[in-house]
């Protein structure tokens, strides 16, 4: 399930917006969580992303066919948050959790 969504409509934009506003007091710690085929390049696109100061842990599935990665990351306010996901969304095969 993607949470956020390059395409996503300006409703959809708009409520998860009043969502973020009403649940954090910024700046504030956000928590990134994503999954992908375990692969480094993927993960070095990711880390692009993402400030260096940012906390990763990562996960590799029972089989190791797959990465999960959390981010802890101090942002300033919601559309720090949607520009992530929206950079994030341009590697093929993460999928936003």
């Amino acid at each position: 399930m993607r949470i956020f969504a390059a395409d996503m409509d300006d409703e959809k934009r708009e409520d998860l917006r009043q969502k973020l506003e009403a649940f954090h007091t910024w700046p504030s710690v956000y928590i990134y969580k994503f999954i992908f085929p375990t692969d480094i390049d993927k993960l070095a696109e990711l880390k692009e992303r993402f400030p260096e100061d940012v906390e990763y842990s990562l996960k590799s599935s029972s089989t190791g066919k797959y990465t999960s990665v959390t981010i802890k990351e101090m942002v300033l306010s919601a559309d720090v948050i949607f520009q992530r996901y929206e950079d994030v969304s341009e590697i093929e095969g993460i999928i936003s959790l």
